[in-house]
């Protein structure tokens, strides 16, 4: 089920995308599909906060969506930004959790806040689009 696309738009950059099985192995996926984009566009030094980014919006989609796959992208709004996200078919919003010390869960939008320039939420009609940025020096 696994099939990488490339677009190419009128202005700015291509995009990557991917859609995945909603399981939790396909955050490697993820990561593998963020750092391959960001070493072809020449922005390395954002790969390992982008892929750590990407793997907490996978853990999310997975653990709320509601279908069997999920949908990663890679964008690049600007020269030295780049825009990672999780397309699910879930209209639940994400929120802040409050773990505890000891508790494994909890901490994903906190890693995405402190890590991100940006980040948020777009509603589609049937799901959700959570997206983060970075931006490079």
């Amino acid at each position: 089920m696994p099939r990488t696309t490339t677009r190419v738009r009128p202005t700015g950059p291509p995009g990557y995308s991917r859609t995945l099985r909603r399981e939790p192995e396909s955050a490697a996926s993820a990561r593998r599909l963020v750092r391959t984009a960001l070493s072809a566009w020449g922005l390395a030094d954002l790969a390992d906060d982008a892929a750590l980014i990407v793997s907490e919006l996978v853990s999310n989609a997975v653990r709320h969506g509601r279908r069997e796959s999920i949908r990663v992208f890679v964008e690049r709004p600007g020269p030295s930004r780049v825009r990672v996200g999780v397309v699910d078919f879930s209209h639940r919003l994400p929120r802040r959790g409050e773990s505890e010390a000891r508790s494994e869960g909890g901490r994903g939008l906190a890693i995405v806040e402190a890590l991100a320039e940006n980040w948020g939420v777009e509603r589609l009609s049937w799901g959700k689009r959570v997206w983060a940025e970075l931006a490079g020096a």
